[in-house]
């Protein structure tokens, strides 16, 4: 006989006994997950577009940020030292920073707002959006064009104004890192009517001296375009649509190093290698170099930086333990409270909103309901309707009436047509026993001898019957 199938199911391990298994209550949970997300995620650095913006009465400003495919809550507090407060408005994009914690009271996650910085937004952005859509429908930012930057590079041309922060930022970087490296300027203006004409000049102008070097290899290794951090408005000349096409016909590998890490330009994305601030750019072409140059430091060197990571290291403790007590700290507490005090206060605000509107509603609906039925008139009305039914009271009394005196009338006569004194008066009689007074219907009934008496229209008659005569 063959076994039966063992079951694939384990239901010993569906059924948990009660004693084995923990159940929260809905707080407790939402307490160790505010606890979890301030102690992963903490403070952070988040843009998007702002939606839904409130201001209480409070001073506190509740707002959402949102992107694309999610959104978050947001509030600022009134006691926040937060500059471009008043700038904030529905549709503006903003960079925030922000504590990312759990407002318990209704279970959702939100950041505290601790910094605004503004981006442009408006006719720009729609340029942007643009013209990046068309650059990249052309494939000028398809990855496969891009090239790779040489691995340590010994001479490198620079486009950027001559008197900027970002020519300060790179040299110093250069200096620190790389210091035998060449540096070829061509100076432009990075801003302003023009920049961009100037900067797509510098490029090409770049190129065309690589080109022309005598020597058999090419004069520059790269090109770093770069610039330091501005508005919306001050990278603009970076969106030029002549800048894109400047980098992409550049037969030198061209590093793009515009604005800070979360600033994006149209050179970004064409150039071989985008690089978040100046800075970086700067240490993304010496990193060979300087790596080198670790690989063969003495041992102070190796020494300096393992105490300059460990110091690193505490200081990144001690923010965390900072940030952990400001988390912990009573404010927070009293901030919560108030963010509950103007949810508590708007709800109150709807209720009563609401319960006068449907007041307004009744008594509007009662006003025109006693306007519809005008009791004045409906009594009028019912005066009248009264005064008509007494009225056909009467006619139809006064008829019924009349209609029975007929009737009786009627009966009357039919009552004296069949009454035996017509029957008499048209001749003809009545014989009864003159001594039972019973009728006599039948001769056969009389015998001889009997007294019978015999009424008339006038009179009665007495007989004696002599012979009874039966009818054939």
């Amino acid at each position: 006989m063959a076994r039966p199938a063992k079951s694939q199911w384990n239901f010993g391990e569906l059924f948990t006994p009660e004693q084995t298994r923990s159940v929260l209550s809905v707080s407790d949970l939402t307490t160790q997950v505010k606890r979890l997300l301030e102690k992963q995620v903490g403070t952070v650095w988040v843009t998007g577009e702002i939606t839904n913006l409130r201001s209480q009465s409070s001073g506190h400003i509740y707002f959402t940020l949102k992107d694309a495919g999610a959104q978050l809550a947001c509030v600022l507090f009134r006691g926040e030292p937060v500059s471009h407060r008043n700038l904030l408005q529905d549709g503006q994009k903003v960079v925030l920073q922000g504590d990312v914690t759990v407002y318990e009271a209704r279970g959702q996650y939100q950041m505290i707002v601790r910094a605004v910085e503004m981006q442009g937004i408006g006719a720009l952005q729609a340029a942007f959006e643009k013209l990046k859509q068309k650059l990249s429908d052309e494939g000028l930012f398809a990855p496969e064009r891009k090239r790779a930057l040489p691995r340590m590079p010994q001479r490198i041309g620079l486009v950027t104004s001559p008197t900027g922060a970002a020519i300060r930022d790179v040299l110093t970087v250069i200096e620190r890192r790389q210091p035998w490296l060449e540096i070829i300027l061509a100076p432009c203006r990075v801003q302003g009517v023009g920049a961009a004409q100037e900067i797509a000049d510098a490029i090409k102008l770049l190129n065309e001296w690589a080109a022309s070097a005598p020597d058999a290899r090419p004069a520059l290794d790269l090109i770093l375009v770069t610039r330091g951090g501005g508005s919306l408005e001050d990278l603009w000349a970076f969106n030029e649509e002549v800048v894109a096409r400047a980098i992409h016909a550049s037969a030198l590998p061209v590093v793009s190093a515009v604005g800070h890490e979360i600033d994006f330009t149209i050179s970004d994305f064409v150039a071989d290698l985008r690089a978040p601030t100046p800075s970086a750019g700067a240490e993304i072409i010496t990193e060979a170099a300087f790596a080198s140059r670790e690989l063969v430091a003495d041992a102070s060197g190796w020494l300096h930086r393992r105490v300059h990571q460990r110091m690193e290291r505490e200081r990144e403790n001690l923010e965390v333990i900072c940030q952990r007590l400001q988390r912990r700290h009573p404010r927070r507490q009293i901030q919560e409270h108030y963010q509950r005090l103007d949810d508590l206060q708007a709800g109150l605000a709807r209720v009563a909103a609401q319960r006068l509107r449907e007041a307004q509603t009744n008594a509007a609906h009662l006003s025109h309901r006693l306007l519809r039925l005008q009791p004045g008139q409906r009594l009028q009305q019912s005066r009248e309707q009264l005064a008509q039914a007494c009225k056909r009271f009467v006619e139809n009394a006064r008829a019924a009436l009349q209609a029975r005196q007929q009737a009786l009338a009627h009966l009357e006569t039919r009552l004296r047509l069949l009454s035996p004194e017509q029957t008499l008066a048209r001749g003809y009689s009545i014989t009864s026993d003159a001594v039972t007074g019973r009728i006599l219907r039948h001769a056969a009934e009389v015998k001889p001898g009997q007294v019978l008496a015999t009424r008339l229209a006038q009179g009665a008659v007495r007989s004696v019957a002599q012979e009874n005569v039966t009818p054939q």
